[in-house]
């Protein structure tokens, strides 16, 4: 069922409020590249209590709850803790671990539920960013951070996620090659069986240095934008500023 929008849209801040966010965030951009930092980690820095982990995970669903449990004795207690999510940073080979009480369904391999998010450090060029969509839509490339995710009901799942990732960006398997192979060390890994792509992850795990910041092209949006808003201000009619559209 869709949901009215909200009443308050961006477009009811005025334009004071608009450059002074816009400014904000610029400020600190061109702040943390001075130090050489492209984002913050505070959350690494947190602690929470075993014991209220364990309280916040008591009436979650059972998938969800269990799952949390297996965490909880391999990683210790979380660093971050809310009634319906639990995280760890760094983690083992992970940046991040995230297992919530909510659920997504998802029908590949077979119908189950998505709750348990695990992250690592890992570029992916922008090409190969729609195969790994078409492969698993519950892997999540984060371009700007380097960053995938794997999402999914177990660690096992989400290993083997993540190597047909490494698989399909070095160009070793294709879509239909990486669905097959998942496939079959999903039934394998749950009978029981070898699973090695299910086991642990395959390659090198990186820690920072997998960041794609793009480059900024600002400069001529900024010039011409000026020029038309001084032409709004003495009540000229405003060019098209995009000459693609036009024609």
């Amino acid at each position: 069922m869709s949901e009215t929008a909200p009443e308050f849209q961006p477009k009811d801040l005025d334009t004071g409020e608009r450059l002074a966010t816009a400014g904000r965030a610029v400020a600190q951009g061109i702040r943390y590249k001075a130090k050489g930092e492209h984002e913050t980690q505070r959350g690494v820095e947190l602690t929470v209590e075993e014991a209220d982990a364990v309280a916040v995970i008591k009436d979650w669903p059972e998938a969800q709850k269990k799952v949390a449990e297996q965490m909880l004795a391999k990683y210790g207690p979380p660093n971050e803790a809310t009634p319906t999510r639990l995280t760890w940073h760094r983690n083992g080979p992970w940046k991040r671990t995230e297992i919530t009480s909510d659920a997504v369904v998802h029908n590949w391999p077979t119908v189950h539920t998505d709750f348990l998010t695990q992250t690592i450090d890992y570029r992916v060029p922008p090409h190969v960013i729609s195969a790994i969509a078409e492969f698993d839509g519950s892997i999540l490339v984060d371009r700007t951070r380097g960053e995938v995710s794997a999402r999914c009901d177990s660690e096992a799942a989400n290993v083997l996620g993540l190597n047909m990732v490494h698989e399909l960006v070095t160009g070793k398997r294709d879509v239909q090659g990486a669905r097959h192979t998942s496939e079959q060390n999903t039934v394998g890994y749950n009978l029981g069986r070898e699973a090695p792509y299910a086991e642990r992850l395959l390659f090198e795990i990186l820690r920072g240095g997998t960041e794609d910041l793009d480059d900024g092209s600002i400069g001529e949006a900024i010039m011409q934008q000026l020029a038309g808003k001084v032409k709004d201000t003495l009540g000229q009619p405003q060019e098209p500023t995009d000459r693609r559209s036009s024609g």
